[in-house]
């Protein structure tokens, strides 16, 4: 960590206290692109009001928080109010700092794997390799990306617990990355039983600490199984009820809430005939978590943190209750396959998407809601193109990651007949 390092962090962080003094924090606090019935910091403030009266606050459907983040965040809430914006935004601070920090560790793994396999190598490959100098590079490009990116930016000045999710997924990611399999296993549990989803990154958890291993793997399924049995008995003595099961877990599978956001099942369940509900809603669930799994973790087994960010996106796009916060997070991870991004090849077509897509969005809000001249159909078409062009940047990607790997051990070029052959991946 040198200068620049905090220099960074304490304009990440004047920026964003600047904003949250503004009119334009309760505007964002507002919008579906941002506030789900997840994250929604007002919902969170209802929830932590009711158990402070000793009502249940799943007793209703306006609360789906985690009971022990509703529990650990009360005392904030309800003595110092004053003093949220601060909390979320030393929060964001430091999950950009745990970015920067894996970052770092991340980039010497790679160096000291390169050395150990540089000798099969091709000769005109040195571009496609990590040097020493992305030890600065590349952490602090992470930094940026997740710092100064409108879409966190907001995200915390909106006062959403994406935040805090952001915060333990960014805390798993950094004990992954040095090999803390404990905290790592704690983390992902309470995830779980608070959001469903992070659960499809116990495969690269698996990779990590079981590679080879089948025997460890089903130990570390185990662990894993039992952490998240403790962590719902933990919400169980903050509750003295289990209603707290169904309204996050079930809330989120069986998917109540039809306020439009950015992902795809408001749309499709609002249209849905009742009795196809439940086969679109499995459908729509398996394609959120284990459609992808088991395809990408054969092949990036060498890459657990490829497969980690590429899930972590997936994730972004396919949950039921997405927000911009969510996306902001994975694309912070993009610097780290700095090294791939001469292979991937819509870069403009991805900026234009999303350029497009999230300025169109508050307009065609604004058009169906307020002035009544548009529909559900105008609004959906911007979140699906948004949709569209985050599979783009995923698979291009990808593709740009077997292109690297085939071009380092084969070269740049590969000359068949006196001619140069040209490389197409289908």
């Amino acid at each position: 960590m040198d200068a620049k390092f905090f220099k960074l962090l304490l304009l990440g962080g004047v920026v964003r206290f600047y904003f949250v003094r503004t009119s334009l924090a309760s505007l964002i606090s507002d919008r579906v692109e941002f506030a789900t019935p997840l994250n929604s910091q007002k919902r969170m403030k209802e929830g932590i009001y009711l158990l402070d009266q000793g009502i249940d606050p799943y007793s209703g459907d306006l609360v789906h928080e985690s009971p022990l983040v509703l529990k650990a965040l009360s005392g904030l809430f309800l003595n110092f109010p004053q003093w949220l914006p601060i909390f979320y935004i030393v929060l964001d601070l430091l999950t950009g700092a745990l970015l920067y920090n894996l970052s770092v560790r991340f980039v010497k793994q790679k160096l000291q794997k390169q050395r150990l396999e540089r000798k099969n190598y091709a000769k005109d490959t040195e571009q496609l390799q990590y040097n020493d100098d992305d030890n600065y590079d590349i952490p602090e490009l992470v930094l940026i990306a997740y710092l100064f990116n409108p879409l966190t930016v907001l995200s915390c000045i909106g006062l959403t617990s994406t935040v805090l999710s952001n915060l333990f997924l960014a805390l798993f990611l950094y004990f992954l990355t040095n090999g803390l399999l404990l905290p790592c296993i704690v983390l992902l549990a309470f995830e779980t039983v608070r959001s469903l989803y992070p659960i499809v990154l116990m495969a690269p958890l698996l990779l990590v600490f079981a590679r080879r291993s089948i025997v460890g793997g089903v130990i570390l399924s185990v662990l894993f199984a039992v952490a998240c049995i403790i962590v719902a008995a933990a919400s169980y003595l903050v509750m003295h009820s289990w209603t707290f099961l169904d309204g996050t877990l079930g809330f989120i599978f069986y998917f109540r809430d039809l306020q439009p956001n950015i992902g795809l099942f408001w749309y499709f369940f609002t249209e849905m005939f009742e009795h196809f509900r439940t086969m679109f809603l499995i459908t729509f669930q398996l394609n959120a978590t284990v459609l992808y799994l088991v395809p990408l973790s054969l092949k990036l087994r060498k890459e657990p943190l490829l497969l980690a960010t590429v899930l972590v996106a997936l994730m972004a796009v396919f949950q039921a209750y997405p927000s911009l916060g969510d996306v902001g997070f994975y694309l912070a991870l993009l610097p780290l396959w700095k090294r791939c991004w001469k292979y991937m090849a819509h870069g403009f077509v991805v900026f234009t998407f999303f350029m497009v897509t999230l300025s169109m969005m508050g307009a065609l809000w604004h058009l169906w809601i307020y002035a009544g001249s548009a529909n559900a159909n105008f609004y959906f078409g911007a979140t699906l193109a948004f949709s569209t062009g985050q599979i783009f940047l995923i698979t291009d990607l990808l593709f740009a990651h077997v292109k690297r790997e085939f071009c380092l051990y084969n070269g740049q070029k590969i000359m068949i007949d006196g001619e140069e052959a040209r490389i197409l991946l289908k």
